[in-house]
């Protein structure tokens, strides 16, 4: 593969992560930033399972892409969702089944992602495997980066403590010592507030960097 190519791969990685993060950017599919935040734990199985669902979809919808007749493509692309998510379904409730007693319902409503569905429209249906895969990969570690970091901040002040997935157990690796935790951080409201600081956080960086390089 030639320099180039992979240059180009490496800006559509890129691209998900940063130009059109999902959250934090495009403000697509809010409701799990809302919902399973409240826990680190929960945001980060809940952002792999995007990141899968979101890399699988492309790739089946790059590979399927000269046989799916335009006028059908939305409920292929929708079937080939509902499959993808299925299957994570399947694999969390094997696999992290207290994990996936908490967040199961967010996770049946990937299929509805909006983020999700846009990527097979607009990139995967008109491109081949490996920069579907890349275009997958940006928007799904996007969409992680952004769970995470609001699971992180909420959480640390919510509860006074942090928790992160051990294999399958949970391990304390940080303790407020003599602080009132702020519980409106693990509240519903909690959620949006942090949401909405975090979002001009990354966008006030975004155009620092942005102003910076067309600078020079």
């Amino acid at each position: 593969m030639s320099s180039s190519s992979n240059t180009n791969l490496k800006e559509l990685v890129l691209n998900g992560i940063v130009k059109e993060n999902t959250i934090f950017k495009l403000a697509l599919s809010l409701c799990p930033s809302i919902a399973v935040t409240n826990s680190l734990k929960n945001g980060i199985y809940m952002g792999l399972a995007v990141l899968f669902v979101q890399v699988m979809v492309n790739l089946t919808i790059s590979l399927m892409r000269n046989i799916i007749h335009p006028k059908v493509r939305l409920p292929i692309f929708m079937l080939v969702i509902s499959g993808w998510v299925t299957v994570t379904q399947l694999l969390m409730a094997a696999f992290v089944p207290d994990v996936y007693a908490k967040v199961g319902l967010y996770i049946a409503l990937i299929v509805a992602f909006a983020s999700i569905l846009a990527r097979a429209e607009m990139f995967a249906s008109k491109n081949s495997f490996l920069p579907s895969m890349a275009d997958g990969l940006g928007m799904g570690i996007g969409f992680l980066f952004a769970l995470t970091t609001i699971s992180f901040f909420r959480e640390l002040l919510g509860k006074g403590s942090l928790t992160v997935p051990t294999g399958l157990a949970t391990q304390h690796v940080f303790t407020f010592i003599n602080t009132k935790p702020l519980l409106i951080m693990v509240l519903p409201a909690g959620g949006f507030l942090a949401v909405g600081i975090l979002m001009a956080l990354f966008n006030w960086i975004n155009a620092r960097y942005a102003a910076k390089a067309a600078s020079h």
